[in-house]
């Protein structure tokens, strides 16, 4: 099996380069694509943003359908899969389902597409692993992390800034949008080689990896 797997941000990509070889083997192949933010799906299926900018979902009725004209190619003992990584962010998690799975019956040809929607954020599968978080930052501060609910909707990313970064997430946030974007890279680059993908706790880390595991035993 090979996955295409897209996902917002380059701290996601850093993220899945290092998680999904654990959750897989070495027996299938994959490509790890990021974007520059998540955007929104255009109506009507019109894609006229600038690929360029390369914003997730303002793309992706161009990516479906490009995608499924390059799986047509695949052979029978070799079948490929799009998975589609969003954060849930403050949407409905049924009506955002919904307006994706609406979207890939829309187009043609439609490869076979996954979504897997990290719940608020993708940080909050670093912290389905405080193991790991502790690991990689031995100084994080215990009573924040445990205070965490996993996939609760509670300003992730600011639940782990202020554990392991000096200042707080309000310190972070002073330092601008680009410099936010980097720790959060940081974090992916330290704290995923740590985690254990068999004790996550996350609902959201653990529907990705049972995804894939079901799909490369097909």
């Amino acid at each position: 099996m090979h996955f295409e797997i897209l996902v917002e941000d380059i701290s996601g990509k850093t993220a899945l380069d290092i998680i999904v070889p654990k959750i897989i083997g070495n027996e299938h192949t994959f490509n790890v694509h990021s974007y520059k933010g998540i955007g929104r799906i255009p109506p009507g299926l019109k894609f006229n943003s600038d690929p360029k900018k390369r914003i997730l979902l303002d793309q992706l009725p161009r990516l479906i359908q490009g995608y499924g004209n390059t799986f047509a190619g695949y052979t029978p003992d070799y079948s490929a899969v799009l998975i589609i990584i969003c954060d849930l962010d403050d949407r409905c998690l049924s009506a955002f389902r919904k307006e994706l799975l609406d979207l890939v019956g829309k187009c043609n040809p439609n490869p076979e597409t996954h979504f897997c929607i990290a719940i608020e954020e993708g940080e909050a599968w670093y912290l389905g692993d405080l193991v790991a978080v502790k690991a990689a930052y031995p100084k994080a501060k215990d009573a924040i992390l445990n205070s965490y609910i996993n996939d609760s909707i509670c300003g992730t990313w600011e639940k782990l800034a202020d554990a392991v970064f000096v200042g707080g997430s309000s310190k972070l946030s002073k330092l601008g949008g680009q410099r936010i974007g980097e720790e959060k890279s940081i974090w992916a680059k330290n704290i995923s080689p740590n985690m254990d993908v068999d004790k996550n706790q996350s609902p959201s880390f653990c529907y990705f990896r049972n995804k894939l595991r079901y799909l490369s035993d097909q």
